[in-house]
């Protein structure tokens, strides 16, 4: 049985969780929603079962329900992977600790170093340490656009689009090419989305920031600046829209694999 906890986020018109749910269901792959609101970690009677997280709400609940049912089961991806993944901080420290490149970052609580970023920079992105779909994402070009603290600070790398490079099992399957005359190219913030192939460099920069970062599976969020790509995010709840690769069926296999090894 592969249980499945499905993305909060999804809507009738945009619905990740369903169409894996659906290529489960032609390969005849047993499977239950698991509701983490409706679970006692403590007394769940789930063990040695494979878990499936599709996506999670950002509280404390959740985290530590998933946490605790990790010690007996199976679960994709695994909790310290999601939390290091929502920690905008945690994904660069991981990147950098694994030398993968990311543009120069700064986290402090610090208005001195955070004003001496910016005078080195000239121009710096502001995210939200816990931001998603590229919301709060601002340009910060003076002292006075700084705001309060603490600050999570990226130094500004000139584009028009990123990609988004869908890794499974350490290998990168899918890309697109997000494109727009914004600061984000979510396609939430409007970012048209189009594939792309997967040069051998894009390649091996996605599949080295998951594997720095540890996930069964992840979108990984690069930039083309001169020196190559640079890795902005990892999302490990992420989304595939505009995908070619078939990222719901390869999902599903990857899920229905996983299970039987778990079996055997």
């Amino acid at each position: 049985m592969i249980y499945i906890v499905p993305k909060p986020t999804d809507t009738p018109d945009d619905n990740s969780t369903g169409t894996v749910m659906r290529e489960l269901e032609r390969a005849d792959a047993r499977y239950g929603v698991l509701d983490l609101g409706d679970v006692n970690p403590l007394d769940s009677g789930l063990e040695n079962e494979l878990i499936w997280v599709c996506g999670i709400r950002q509280d404390g609940h959740q985290f530590e329900t998933l946490n605790v049912l990790s010690l007996n089961n199976r679960v994709i991806n695994t909790p310290a992977s999601i939390v290091a993944c929502a920690s905008k901080v945690m994904t660069t420290a991981l990147l950098l600790e694994n030398n993968v490149r990311t543009p120069d970052t700064a986290y402090t609580q610090s208005e001195r170093q955070a004003r001496e970023f910016l005078l080195r920079h000239k121009k710096i992105v502001y995210k939200p340490l816990y931001g998603y779909d590229g919301n709060g994402i601002r340009l910060v070009t003076e002292p006075g656009e700084l705001g309060p603290g603490p600050w999570y600070l990226q130094e500004y790398v000139k584009n028009d689009r990123d990609f988004r490079v869908f890794v499974l099992g350490g290998e990168a399957v899918g890309a697109i090419a997000r494109i727009s005359d914004t600061l984000t190219h979510n396609i939430h913030q409007g970012g048209i989305g189009m594939p792309v192939a997967i040069d051998e460099e894009m390649r091996a920069v996605a599949e080295a920031a998951a594997a720095a970062i540890g996930t069964d599976y992840c979108g990984v969020d690069l930039l083309l600046d001169r020196e190559g790509y640079t890795v902005l995010e990892v999302n490990g709840t992420p989304n595939w829209h505009c995908m070619a690769a078939p990222i719901p069926n390869l999902l599903a296999r990857y899920l229905i694999e996983r299970e039987r090894e778990m079996r055997a």
